[in-house]
């Protein structure tokens, strides 16, 4: 039986496009393990797929000053010592890794042990952990036709992003039924990412009577940022993560407001969401989701408000604009071609490992 390591985490979206391989590898007669970080996200969404886990140390390579920038690099240091024992008992035929900081010590571990490497990097630039594993990786799968540029050429391979097939079927009266909305009223559906974000938490609630009048409001507001005061208002529930019913939600919602990680937005791509898009400022990031915001807006998918621009009135506004117009955005989505990105992801992984196997 051929083996795979499958590594990434930090947040979901390092996580989710390894899961939604998860299928197809089973389907090729992969055997299965996952590396991450000992307390991530990722060890309690992988483990609820049945896949043996492995918790390594980690930490976080920043560019800004922070304490931590002094004791990261040795837990970086024992996660490589620790990955590289896994990796040596479990011999994998190939390692794939989605990206973040717990897989940079995997990849290099793996390099070592002469054991193929696939990364996949969602954004349209790569980040500072992929920066480090694209020289040590075989294949550099991407999500934009654009990254193309900023890869070697020998390693490049567009792939798009692996999507988790669940979403595609999901129930509008399940989801309906699990929030206890009407189907005679509009459904907004508000997602901060897995961590959340208290800006657009905030911004939300701060205009939630008037987008009531108009909207029913589901809002995934992040771990520890429920609001308490807001329980008992009709026509609003919140929670702070929802995984099992989220692809019912999704398909009750008649307009989705979401930051604008690689993966949130491929998904209301290939469910033909109206959406609006709130990426991450330059001052929380390296600019990434400023990028796929572009990038989506200019093909006509979402509209976007910066949030520099956030405020209640533009918000208000771009989001009854956005609903009146809904059907504009449908007919741009509808006119891109979805290939089936596990499928590319998964041909990519299969041909490394036949290829090795010749040599």
């Amino acid at each position: 039986m051929k083996r795979i390591v499958l590594t990434g985490g930090g947040t979901a979206g390092h996580v989710t496009p390894n899961i939604a391989l998860l299928n197809g590898l089973r389907q090729q007669e992969y055997e299965i393990r996952y590396i991450g970080s000992y307390d991530g996200i990722e060890k309690t969404l992988i483990e609820k797929e049945g896949i043996p886990y492995d918790g390594i140390s980690s930490g976080k390579l920043r560019r800004y000053f922070n304490i931590k920038n002094f004791s990261d690099p040795f837990r970086v240091g024992k996660g490589y010592f620790q990955a590289h024992a896994l990796l040596k008992k479990f011999r994998p035929d190939v390692v794939f890794s989605k990206g973040g900081f717990v897989a940079v010590p995997v990849v290099l571990a793996a390099q070592a042990l002469h054991i193929p490497t696939i990364i996949h990097e969602s954004d349209m630039t790569p980040g500072l952990a992929n920066k480090l594993c694209i020289p040590k990786a075989n294949k550099v799968c991407c999500n934009f036709q654009d990254t193309l540029s900023y890869l070697p050429k020998d390693k490049a391979a567009f792939t798009g992003i692996p999507i988790r097939r669940e979403l595609l079927n999901g129930s509008r009266l399940a989801g309906l039924n699990f929030v206890g909305f009407t189907a005679n009223k509009p459904v907004l559906l508000v997602v901060g990412g897995s961590t959340g974000s208290v800006v657009v938490n905030d911004a939300v609630r701060s205009i939630l009577p008037e987008l009531l009048k108009s909207f029913q409001v589901i809002h995934l507001c992040g771990r520890d940022k429920l609001d308490a005061s807001m329980n008992e208002i009709p026509g609003y529930v919140q929670y702070e993560y929802i995984r099992e019913e989220l692809k019912d939600l999704l398909a009750a919602a008649d307009l989705v407001i979401s930051r604008a990680g690689a993966n949130a937005i491929c998904e209301l791509l290939a469910l033909r969401k109206p959406n609006i898009l709130i990426p991450l400022s330059k001052n929380a990031s390296r600019g990434d989701q400023i990028l796929n915001a572009a990038s989506f807006s200019r093909q006509g998918f979402s509209a976007v408000i910066e949030e520099e621009n956030l405020t209640k009135d533009a918000l208000l506004r771009l989001i009854l604009e956005t609903y009146n117009h809904r059907q504009t955005f449908v007919r741009s989505m509808e006119q891109n071609s979805i290939s089936d990105s596990a499928a590319c992801v998964l041909q990519v992984i299969e041909d490394l490992v036949s290829n090795q196997k010749k040599l």
